[in-house]
């Protein structure tokens, strides 16, 4: 069975885990999403696999939104953390962002978004 939590040991919230994330990381872009990557590599070692999400106060001026969409992002973490792993990594720091001024409508479509950046890492 899979683990299927998003638990505080993996969440990103270090400052100094997140400039270091900005500064070596590389970028992926799959429709609405954006994701930086920091893999573990023996000059610049990860201790353990660590993600976030970020959504915009510019496009999304209201809280409320921005904490939904915050809320779908984890969610297809959370579900799809197997096919992120197989994708980036087992030790990869990351987060990942919303980069439309567009409210999404469904779940559905945000976790197939996620699926389809995971899933173009792979190849």
């Amino acid at each position: 069975m899979q683990n299927s939590q998003y638990s505080r040991a993996e969440k990103l919230k270090k400052n100094t885990e997140i400039s270091l994330l900005f500064e070596k990381g590389k970028w992926r872009t799959s429709g609405n999403l954006r994701i930086i990557i920091l893999k573990d590599k023996s000059t610049l070692p990860v201790e353990s696999g660590r993600f976030g999400v970020s959504v915009s106060k510019r496009y999304f001026k209201r809280a409320v939104h921005r904490n939904r969409i915050k809320r779908l992002l984890r969610e297809s973490y959370r579900l799809n953390k197997d096919l992120f792993k197989q994708a980036f990594g087992e030790k990869t720091m990351a987060m990942l962002f919303w980069v439309s001024p567009e409210l999404p409508s469904k779940f559905h479509e945000v976790e197939a978004q996620f699926i389809k950046l995971c899933e173009a890492q792979k190849k």
